[in-house]
């Protein structure tokens, strides 16, 4: 589905990433992880446009997708869930939902899209005609992952999506992940804390400085000293 590899992105000449690799299959469920200031979400939004890389191959079903603009790799199937969960505080969640509705051409009608993102997040469709901005932040972060969703994407990335929330609320987050999931849906998340790492990934990649340290199952991942250093964050 996704294969990204030797991925080097300079910003205003910093290393940012350095000859990053990584692939998502169709229906897995991967993880990058990595302490803040890693490199994760300019991985991410190199993925998706939003930063031209200075080398390497970000490829879509064999497609190459780089220099393509935001939009279109939208259109090609990639929806996007960011870490500030920018949800239109004047629009209901019925309409942030919406949105992506007619961004992407699909076989799902815009109100079957909306459907499928009140299935997987139940709680959403009781505050269909709620302004955003009376949202929590965790039912921001629902809406912004649904609104993800109703693209009807072929790969969702969903950058930090249990970062800062209530713990009560995480439940609900991972759960909605696991419907999408089981729907078929590609998902790759990027996360700081690897506890926060849903114990249904298939593979995890540990990110330091811009460079992928360990690429396996998420269960073998501090067999090596540095590595569990850098996931515990003691090193």
């Amino acid at each position: 589905m996704l294969r990204v590899e030797s991925l080097v992105v300079d910003i205003d000449g910093s290393h940012i990433l350095r000859g990053v690799s990584l692939e998502v299959a169709a229906g897995e469920l991967v993880c990058l992880v990595g302490r803040n200031g890693a490199g994760k979400s300019t991985t991410f939004r190199t993925i998706i446009g939003a930063r031209r890389p200075t080398s390497g191959a970000i490829l879509l079903e064999g497609r190459s997708i780089v220099g393509l603009p935001p939009y279109q790799i939208a259109r090609a199937g990639v929806g996007f869930a960011p870490e500030e969960s920018e949800v239109f505080g004047d629009l209901t969640v019925a309409e942030n939902i919406l949105l992506p509705t007619w961004t992407r051409p699909s076989e799902r009608s815009a109100e079957e899209r909306e459907a499928l993102a009140y299935r997987v997040f139940p709680r959403l469709e009781r505050y269909r005609d709620r302004g955003g901005q009376q949202l929590s932040g965790g039912e921001r972060k629902m809406v912004s992952i649904a609104r993800a969703l109703a693209l009807d994407p072929r790969l969702l990335l969903l950058d930090e999506p249990t970062e800062g929330l209530s713990p009560a609320v995480v439940p609900s987050i991972v759960e909605g992940i696991a419907s999408i999931r089981r729907l078929g849906h590609a998902v790759l998340i990027a996360e700081s804390n690897v506890h926060h790492v849903p114990d249904f990934a298939d593979r995890l990649y540990v990110m330091e400085r811009g460079e992928i340290i360990y690429a396996g199952p998420p269960g073998e991942v501090r067999r090596d000293p540095a590595v569990a250093r850098v996931v515990d964050g003691s090193g």
